[in-house]
């Protein structure tokens, strides 16, 4: 017993120091050092039957190697510009790892660079992008398992199983180790590729079987400079790995396609070989994040970590104070050169609004897009959701976006909505249901076309046959300069908008677009202050609604003026309401959302009542991850 502690806590240990490291190779390091063991680099020869002829590869064999021991083989791969010389050249690969054994922070093994340009003359001259020079490094992949790997395991003391086995590579090269090393996971358990080219393959076809990469990866790592052009192909493979939960690391950091950048994966990578992977930690290693997908075009920052907290970087070199609220405020520290910098905690999946914070002033960042919210142009954060799949743009057939004018006689002004077409219907005659659909409180009619995603949401159900075709006529409900909240929201709002609804919004669209004009084919849904809204014109019109959603929302069980005669309305018209209403869907975004409270009171005097309806709740609280959800859920009962 006593042996089997020592044991355990001996290999507790050794996992923390197979992953405490560095985050960056230090400047300089590969340098060669003086006073410390040597490892060695040779050029050899081997027979390769692929090819048909003699090849190179150089081979480095550790400090202190010994014939009679056992080693682990790293296989490291140049570019399309390369050969088996180009990391001797360009990164003194033997000098990074000397130091690192002299560190103890590598693990003893023997690392084979090999020319990837399978084909009898593999010299990188002439058109090195001739069709014939591309065509061999897919080749070398029969070079590398019939004739490389065998000759190594027999010239060499090596061990031989798929975790004693790593392979990773620069530009083309990382194109090859990611495409030979995850398609022959029986081969390699640690793979990595730095900067790679177009040449890898598209994530589904890397990774086809995703449960087989869970279980026989040891380490997948992708890094790549956050300059380098050829970034998109590091970032699709990371996206879709991200996606669907396979462990690995996105290692991003300054730099082009260049050796700054291929030197710092070298250092990274071979720290992580050959040793015992904490899943959990992989997240952290990581010198830059990615810039968000709501930044404007080419501003890096904020840019979002892997575990998704956030680096916020803003230059006022005159500022006093400066912070970043979003959730809550975070005070930001200046640099010499007048830079504010801060990181966030983890921030939850999905669209965020945010503002900057400057001598007290809240602002726009002016590095991302703006969205109408909280009663002012603010701006806005997507944060990646490994679930958010419902919502990303697919090669699937897409409607449209309109934006539509018209004159409100209820109102006596003009006013604007915005209104989903289905994919196909300016060459269908077909006539289609209609969902009107409201925003909260400090929105507009923007809301749900920007914030929402709304014409994503159902593009991507309309395809996989989950919804029915349908038009969303995306309304504004804000009415006498109510900005939402207690003090600016009542009857008169209520009425108003049922006014507007009713005699100037559905006539529109009913005249303007192909649509049907009976009960059955209309629905109305909103969230928050949109939710009330619902409730209100919903349930006193159910004669020309199917269907209610109300997300994030509930009567105010502190303002019984505005709820009594709600209920009272209810209670008086209970066997109607039933009987109209096909759906009264009712979600809220958990116990976390301000207005689960005031839903939950509401609920149980519905049930008191003995109206019927479902309830959903998904955590997030009162946002629109959540409401995104909501759509996304409620539009699949619709019209069925």
């Amino acid at each position: 017993m006593k042996n089997s502690i020592i044991v355990f806590l001996l290999l507790g240990s050794f996992m923390a120091f197979a992953q405490k490291m560095e985050k960056e190779m230090p400047k300089g390091y590969e340098q060669e050092k003086m006073g410390i063991p040597k490892g060695k680099i040779d050029t050899v020869q081997y027979d390769s039957k692929t090819v048909g002829t003699i090849r190179k590869t150089l081979v480095y064999t550790p400090p202190g190697f010994d014939k009679k021991k056992k080693y682990p083989v790293f296989y490291l791969l140049h570019g399309i510009g390369g050969d088996e010389k180009e990391w001797f050249k360009g990164a003194s690969p033997q000098n990074i790892l000397d130091n690192l054994y002299a560190e103890g922070k590598i693990q003893p093994m023997i690392v084979v660079m090999p020319n990837g340009r399978a084909m009898k003359d593999d010299r990188a001259t002439g058109n090195i992008m001739a069709p014939d020079k591309v065509q061999a490094f897919a080749t070398f992949e029969k070079d590398l398992l019939n004739d490389l790997i065998p000759f190594i395991e027999k010239k060499y003391p090596t061990l031989t199983d798929k975790d004693n086995r790593a392979i990773a590579g620069l530009s083309m090269g990382g194109g090859q180790s990611l495409n030979f090393g995850l398609g022959n996971l029986d081969k390699f358990s640690w793979v990595g590729g730095f900067s790679s080219a177009p040449n890898t393959k598209v994530p589904q076809e890397l990774v086809p079987d995703i449960e087989a990469a869970k279980q026989k990866l040891r380490l997948l790592f992708i890094s790549c400079g956050d300059a380098d052009g050829l970034i998109g192909f590091s970032k699709r493979t990371h996206d879709y790995l991200y996606q669907n939960d396979v462990p690995h690391i996105y290692y991003l950091e300054a730099g082009g396609h260049d050796f700054k950048v291929w030197k710092n994966g070298l250092y990274m990578f071979s720290q992580f070989l050959f040793k015992p992977v904490d899943n959990t930690s992989l997240e952290q290693y990581t010198v830059l994040g990615t810039p968000a997908s709501s930044n404007v075009r080419n501003a890096k920052y904020p840019q979002i970590l892997p575990d998704n907290r956030v680096i916020f970087k803003v230059k006022a070199p005159d500022a006093q104070k400066v912070q970043v609220d979003l959730s809550k405020k975070y005070d930001m520290v200046k640099d010499t050169a007048g830079f504010w910098n801060v990181t966030t905690d983890v921030i939850s999946r999905g669209f965020h609004y945010y503002s900057l914070v400057i001598d007290g002033v809240a602002v726009a960042d002016p590095a991302s897009e703006t969205f109408y919210g909280m009663g002012r142009m603010a701006s806005g954060i997507e944060i990646p959701y490994k679930e958010g799949g419902f919502y990303a743009l697919k090669e699937v057939p897409h409607g449209d976006i309109r934006i539509k004018k018209y004159f409100s006689k209820a109102t006596n002004t003009w006013r604007e909505m915005y209104v989903y077409t289905p994919p196909g219907y300016d060459k269908s005659s077909e006539k289609y249901p209609v969902l009107y659909l409201l925003h909260g409180g400090g929105e507009d009619q923007r809301g749900w076309a920007m914030q929402g995603r709304t014409d994503i949401i159902l593009d991507n159900l309309i395809a996989e046959q989950k919804a029915k075709p349908m038009i969303i006529a995306m309304l504004d409900g804000n009415f006498y300069g109510n900005g939402g909240g207690v003090a600016g929201f009542g009857e008169p709002q209520l009425r108003a908008f049922e006014n507007e609804l009713k005699n100037a919004a559905i006539p529109f669209i009913e005249s303007n677009f192909r649509v049907e004009t009976d009960a059955k084919n209309r629905a109305l849904a909103g969230l928050s202050m949109g939710g009330l809204q619902t409730l209100y014109a919903g349930i006193k019109n159910t004669s020309m609604f199917s269907s209610l959603g109300v997300f994030s929302s509930g009567w105010w069980a502190n303002n019984p003026k505005l709820s009594d005669p709600q209920y009272e309305f209810m209670k008086n018209n209970a066997s109607t309401i039933n009987g109209n209403l096909k759906n009264l869907w009712i979600s809220m975004g958990g116990k976390e959302d301000i207005a689960h409270q005031n839903c939950q009171i509401m609920m149980k005097k519905f049930d008191e009542m003995g109206i019927k309806y479902k309830y959903s709740e998904y955590a997030g609280g009162h946002s629109w991850p959540v409401w995104r959800h909501d759509l996304f859920e409620f539009s699949q009962l619709l019209f069925k």
